[in-house]
């Protein structure tokens, strides 16, 4: 009986021995689990726990263990209350020892995450985002959150059968990504997450669901499953973006490349560039999330990429440059970094690598019966081609200034050029269709670039080095590239944005209707048409009697003319324009070039405008008066002279132009007398206009005098043998005497014509050498001059001046001269007053 009774005695004591906290803790699970948690008995156990933080671990391991013995007996309303108290719990409590409280928190969360109940991992992923949203105030040393990142991946994956537990999984795995995020990018001891190892989870799961959104919307499927009444928050795809944003935007410049690493692979891996909106939308989220100053990284990984995809098709690498296109337009707004010359220099490699294909691709299809398949690659490269061109442009055109001109002068360097070296192109294995492709390729993108570009100075936006190479392409025999050079000038020189208002080659009737806009002209430009107006006047010279030279080539070289006298005419400048403009008139009249009579009548018609437009710019009204009566003339006479009749089609055209007809050109000395007056050096107008003559025109188009004097010998001897036996038989003394003078003056004359000639060409060197040497040349060869005159100088004192005679016989050197031996004392002559 006392056994029994002791029994009892100890078993009925077991309870009320237990600890305190675990009969707090098993007070609050009711015994229907539907009644839900007491909350009385949640409340004392709060307070319990905030009075005596030391059992907070404590308390934490015995929820862990009821809570695992749940999961296991699949008591899941019990489960659902024990979570409930450990969120509370987090809530309330905020000291040192919530650690030990947080590791039991953790590992019940990771039990509901290992089930495969939806229900349990949508409830372990909310108290997770909610322990997420608690701001600590230690670091954590030891807590890990690999396990999470892998399973919150994975149910980002999810593939349920049932679509709304689908969606209900995979929004419960962006938002523990998001808790992830949250919790561990501002904690610098937990900078693990952005190893490659969690960003290849991370990144993926985002981008899976974008992707799977604007899979349905492509396909006409709205991305929310009817019925299920989801609001954005709910919603894959726009939770899944807005992760993707805040992950990027809390990533530091040494984070940039695992952050945007995953994204180009996972672009690959699911063949999303062709086509690219998917990959677009992706770049333009990654810009617009990212630090301002971090773009250039971005743009620098798209750029390796589109490198290690060099041999892929023409539309995936076509989509890889538009991406480009897109991160460079949003980062040319803001910091672009140190890769403005290497995006450059990356994208003709591969537009030099996509010519090479197309050609390839042509002389493949030569040899080869798939003429189809090469035939669409080949209109894929143009894409890759035109997409490079348009990221080029865009890009440079988005620039400053400063940069601006650094990248036409780059892109200028590019430029393959005949009779030059260029070592950044290899055009030899190209030949010359692959050579001209590039050429209009590039100087299309300078076209972009150069569009907007407003310099103070015309000598710092036309370089030499720029000025040269752009001259030498216009002097092809191409009018498709003459036109592109052209168009690239009038887009440096035209400062005020006239050329709107002079499209097309025409009389216009009153230039000041047009409200042109200009100003003074300054020192600056002054003095850089004093170095480079000839090769200006020079190259539109020579363009203009190109045989191939159509409509548009006219109307280029007209606005050129047009757009100098607004921005760098000054007297003198108007001076040689109207010089250049006679002889443009004086070529398409001699016709010494054999040119068609559509390119001489061109030419007039050319004069005719601009000389119209530059008499009304100058508001010089006799010199209007005469060129509008000559237009007038030739509106009777000879319309074909004008641009209204010549530049249409099936324009009657003449079989001659006739010199003689004196009152449909314009006279030189005419205007001379228009011009009479200050301002203008009118005696300048009768000199002339040669175009300079470089030493390859000079080998090209001169004869010698030796070859000339040849010449008129042969031809006179040739006419000597008629006459022969005449000049035997009546050979008296007065006509050997007469014969012997005429060939005596002929041998004169000719002599006398080749001297001119070589006094002429002479002339014509030193003028050239002056107006296109560089000013140091010059100096050089002036100073070397001036040294010789100085030595001869030196000279002439040394022999009239001598310093008088020592008495010393001995020959000394100084100052490098060499005196000559002294004479003896007895021998000198000295004055008598010096005697005694």
């Amino acid at each position: 009986m006392d056994s029994e009774s002791n029994g009892f005695g100890v078993c009925g004591c077991c309870g009320p021995l237990r600890p305190r906290y675990k009969r707090l803790v098993d007070n609050i699970f009711p015994e229907d689990p539907k009644d839900g948690l007491s909350k009385s008995d949640m409340e004392k156990l709060t307070f319990y726990a905030v009075s005596a933080p030391e059992k907070l671990d404590r308390i934490g391991a015995y929820l862990a263990d009821r809570l695992s013995r749940d999961v296991v007996r699949h008591r899941y309303g019990y489960v659902v209350i024990a979570m409930e108290a450990l969120d509370q719990l987090l809530m309330a409590c905020h000291s040192q020892s919530i650690k030990p409280f947080v590791e039991s928190f953790l590992h019940m969360v990771a039990k509901l995450l290992e089930s495969r109940e939806p229900d349990l991992q949508v409830l372990g992923t909310n108290s997770f985002v909610k322990f997420a949203n608690i701001e600590e105030d230690t670091p954590s040393y030891h807590r890990r959150y690999d396990f999470f990142v892998s399973q919150f991946s994975a149910m980002c994956h999810s593939t349920h059968e049932d679509p709304e537990t689908r969606t209900r999984i995979r929004v419960a795995g962006i938002k523990g990504l998001q808790g992830v995020v949250r919790k561990t990018v501002n904690d610098e001891l937990q900078a693990i997450i952005w190893e490659p190892q969690h960003m290849d989870k991370l990144i993926p799961s985002m981008l899976f669901n974008m992707q799977d959104a604007d899979d349905l919307d492509r396909a006409g499927h709205p991305s929310t499953p009817s019925g299920s009444g989801q609001d954005g928050e709910e919603n894959p795809a726009a939770l899944a973006e807005n992760c993707f944003r805040e992950l990027l935007g809390r990533a530091a410049y040494g984070n940039m490349k695992n952050a945007v690493r995953p994204v180009l692979v996972h672009l690959d891996n699911h063949h999303l560039w062709d086509p690219n909106e998917f990959a677009v939308s992706c770049f333009r989220i990654i810009m617009f999330s990212i630090q301002a100053q971090h773009s250039h990284h971005v743009i620098q990984q798209v750029l390796t990429h589109l490198d290690g995809n060099n041999k892929s098709t023409p539309r995936v690498r076509a989509g890889i440059v538009q991406v480009l296109l897109e991160t460079v337009a949003i980062a040319a707004k803001g910091s672009v970094g140190p890769t403005v010359l290497e995006v450059f220099n990356t994208l003709l490699k591969h537009l030099r690598m996509s010519v090479d294909f197309e050609l390839g691709d042509s002389s493949r299809r030569n040899s080869s019966s798939s003429a189809s398949s090469v035939r669409g690659r080949e209109s894929d490269e143009r894409i890759v081609q035109n997409a490079i061109i348009q990221t080029i442009g865009f890009f440079g055109g988005n620039l400053p200034d400063y940069q601006r001109a650094e990248v036409m002068m780059f892109i200028m360097g590019k430029v393959p050029v005949y009779g030059t070296p260029c070592h950044t192109l290899d055009t030899v294995k190209i030949g010359h269709q692959g050579t001209k492709r590039i050429q209009t390729m590039l100087l299309s993108s300078l076209i972009m670039v150069t569009s907007g570009f407003k310099s103070k100075s015309m000598s710092s936006a036309l370089p030499p080095p720029f000025l040269d190479p752009l001259f030498s392409i216009s002097l092809m025999e191409d009018s498709e590239l003459r036109q592109l050079v052209l168009e690239i000038l009038h887009n440096i020189i035209d400062r005020h944005d006239n050329r709107a208002k002079l499209r097309g080659i025409r009389i216009i009737p009153n230039v000041a209707a047009l409200k042109i806009k200009r100003e003074k002209i300054s020192k600056q430009d002054v003095a850089f048409m004093k170095k480079h107006g000839q090769q200006l006047y020079r190259h539109v010279y020579l363009g203009c009697k190109e045989e191939d030279n159509v409509h548009k080539n006219f109307e280029l070289l007209f606005t050129t003319l047009a757009v100098l006298t607004i921005e760098l005419a000054n007297e003198e400048v108007v001076i040689d324009l109207i010089r250049l403009s006679v002889a443009l008139q004086e070529m398409a009249l001699n016709n010494e070039e054999n040119m068609p009579m559509s390119i001489r009548c061109g030419i007039m018609a050319l004069v005719a405008a601009y000389l119209n437009f530059l008499s009304q710019m100058i508001a010089n009204p006799p010199f209007c008066q005469h060129v509008s009566k000559v237009i007038e003339l030739r509106n009777m006479d000879a319309p074909y002279l004008l641009p209204e009749h010549i530049f249409r089609d099936k324009c009657p055209l003449p079989q001659s132009l006739d010199k003689d007809d004196r009152q449909l050109y314009f006279q030189t000395a005419d205007m001379a007398e228009c011009l009479a007056g200050p301002g203008y050096n009118v005696e300048r107008l009768s000199i002339p206009y040669i175009p300079q003559v470089t030493d390859e025109d000079r080998l090209t188009r001169r004869k010698s005098f030796v070859d000339t004097i040849s010449l008129q010998v042969d031809i006179m001897s040739s006419s000597l043998p008629d006459k022969q036996s005449e000049l035997a038989e009546e050979i008296t003394f007065e006509t050997l005497k007469k014969a012997i003078g005429e060939i005596i003056h002929r041998i004169k004359s000719l002599y006398t014509t080749g001297l001119e000639e070589q006094e002429r060409e002479k002339r014509r060197q030193v003028m050239e050498k002056f107006q296109k040497a560089p000013f140091e040349e010059i100096a050089a060869h002036c100073e070397s001059k001036a040294n010789m005159l100085h030595d001869r100088l030196a000279q002439i004192f040394e022999l009239t001046i001598r310093p008088p005679p020592s008495p010393s016989g001995v020959v000394s050197i100084s100052a490098g001269h060499t005196q000559h031996p002294s004479v003896p004392v007895y021998e000198m002559k000295f004055p008598d007053l010096c005697v005694y």
